[in-house]
C-alpha cells in the first residue's frame, strides 16, 4: 500500500485549484486523474467565461464563490500570464416581459454585491453593437473570457512547483476509511491486482463522476451523496469574423443561461449550449439542433447567416437537482456536514465553477481542517 499526505482526486479546473491551495498549505499532495492528462472533462467543454455572480440566489455558495472567485481568477491570471479578457457581458431583452426580468436580475446581482451593473435602452444598445436588435440589455462590464487550458496548465504548474505529483491513467473506484486513521483509495487493475492509497486528508473533484465515486464510500452516509442529472450542451461555431465585440446572452430561463453568444480569444465566437438531459456521456454535437440555435439567436441578431453556423462541440453538467427543478447550488461537504475528518466531498460543480475554482479551493483548504 503506497501512503501519502493528502490525495485530491480530479485534474479539472477545480481538483488543479484544490491541489494547488493545499500545496501551497503546506499539504503533499497526490493528484490522481483517470484520463490521460489533466482537464479533458466539464473543465475543457464550457463556454469559457469568467462570471460576474448575476444569477444567483443571495445567500448560496454558487453567488459567494462566483463574485470572489472572479477577483481571484483576473488576478490569478494577471500574476501567471494567463490569457484573459473583459469585454462585459450584455443580458438582452427581447420583448417587454423580458425588460422587467433585467430589473430583477440586477436586483439580485446587488444584494450579491455586484454593483457595477447599468440598464441600457434600445438606443443605447444599439450604439455598442451596431448589429443587435432588443428593446434593452443588462452591461455587466465584470464579464470576461479566459483561455481555460492555459489556466489549468498554469495551476497546475504551481502546484507542482509547491510539491504536487500528479499521477494520469489513474482512475480510482473505491473508496474506505482505514484501520488506523485516514482514508484509503482504491482500485482493480486490469491485470487483476488491487491498488491502494492510504492518505490523511482526501477531496473528492471528480467532476461527473462525484457522485458516483462517492457512493463506493461504504462509511459515508449514502443521505449526504445527491442523485446526479446529466445537463448535456452542444455548441455551434460562427464561420468568419463576428460583428459583436460583446459577450450576448439572453434573459435565462429555468435551467439555463440560454443560447448565448461568447467571443472568443482570436476574435471567432460560439453559441451555446443548449441543454438536453441525458443518461450517458456522449460528446457527439447533435446537428439536429441547429434550427433551434439559429431561431434562438436571430431573437437578438437577426441578421445572422445560419450557414455559417457549425457544429462545434459539446459539455456535459452535473445537476443535482431535477430537470424540473430551476436551480442548484455548489455542494462542499466537509467533517461538520458528514463526519468524515480530512474530507472533503464537491458535488454539482457546474457553472459558474470555472470562475468559481480559485475560491472553491480556498473554501476545501478551510473545510479540510474542521
Amino acid at each position: 500500500m503506497f501512503e501519502v499526505d493528502t490525495v485530491v482526486i480530479g485534474a479539472g479546473v477545480v481538483g488543479l485549484a484544490c491541489a494547488r491551495a493545499l500545496a501551497r498549505a503546506g499539504h503533499e499532495v497526490y493528484l490522481l486523474e483517470k484520463e490521460n492528462t489533466f482537464g479533458t472533462g466539464i473543465s475543457s467543454r464550457n463556454s469559457e467565461v469568467i462570471h460576474a455572480g448575476l444569477y444567483y440566489p443571495p445567500d448560496s455558495l454558487k453567488a459567494e464563490l462566483c463574485v470572489r472567485g472572479n477577483r481571484m481568477m483576473r488576478q490569478f491570471c494577471d500574476d501567471f500570464h494567463v490569457d484573459y479578457r473583459m469585454p462585459g457581458k450584455l443580458v438582452v431583452a427581447t420583448t417587454e416581459e423580458e425588460i422587467a426580468k433585467l430589473e430583477i436580475i440586477k436586483a439580485n446581482a446587488e444584494q450579491c454585491e455586484v454593483t457595477d451593473l447599468t440598464i441600457l435602452n434600445r438606443q443605447e444598445c444599439r450604439v455598442l453593437e451596431p448589429e443587435l436588435e432588443v428593446l434593452a440589455a443588462l452591461h455587466s462590464p465584470s464579464s470576461g473570457i479566459v483561455d481555460s487550458h492555459g489556466l489549468m496548465l498554469a495551476l497546475l504548474g504551481d502546484a507542482e512547483a509547491h510539491g504536487t505529483v500528479a499521477a494520469y491513467g489513474a482512475e480510482m473506484t473505491g473508496i474506505s476509511t482505514a484501520a488506523g486513521g485516514g482514508f484509503i483509495v482504491s482500485r482493480d487493475d486490469p491485470s487483476g491486482d488491487r491498488i491502494e492509497i492510504l492518505c490523511q486528508y482526501l477531496v473528492n473533484a471528480a467532476g461527473l463522476g462525484a457522485t458516483r465515486l462517492a457512493s463506493t464510500f461504504r462509511e459515508l452516509d449514502p443521505q449526504t451523496i445527491p442523485r446526479t442529472w446529466f445537463a448535456k450542451g452542444n455548441y455551434f461555431s460562427y464561420a468568419g469574423k463576428l460583428p459583436f465585440r460583446h459577450l450576448i446572452y439572453p434573459v435565462p430561463t429555468k435551467g439555463s443561461l440560454g443560447t448565448h453568444l461568447t467571443p472568443d480569444l482570436g476574435g471567432q465566437g460560439k453559441f451555446g449550449p443548449d441543454i438536453q438531459w441525458v443518461t450517458e456521456e456522449n460528446y457527439d454535437v447533435d446537428e439536429s439542433r441547429k434550427p433551434l440555435f439559429v431561431n434562438s439567436i436571430r431573437k437578438y441578431w437577426p441578421g445572422l447567416d445560419e450557414n455559417r453556423l457549425q457544429p462545434a462541440y459539446s459539455g456535459i453538467r452535473p445537476k443535482v437537482v431535477a430537470p424540473d427543478i430551476a436551480s442548484q447550488d455548489f455542494i462542499i461537504q466537509g467533517p461538520r456536514d458528514h463526519g468524515l475528518q480530512g474530507f472533503v466531498n464537491l458535488m454539482g460543480i457546474e457553472s459558474p465553477g470555472l470562475t468559481s475554482s480559485l475560491a472553491i479551493a480556498e473554501k476545501v483548504v478551510a473545510k479540510i481542517g474542521d
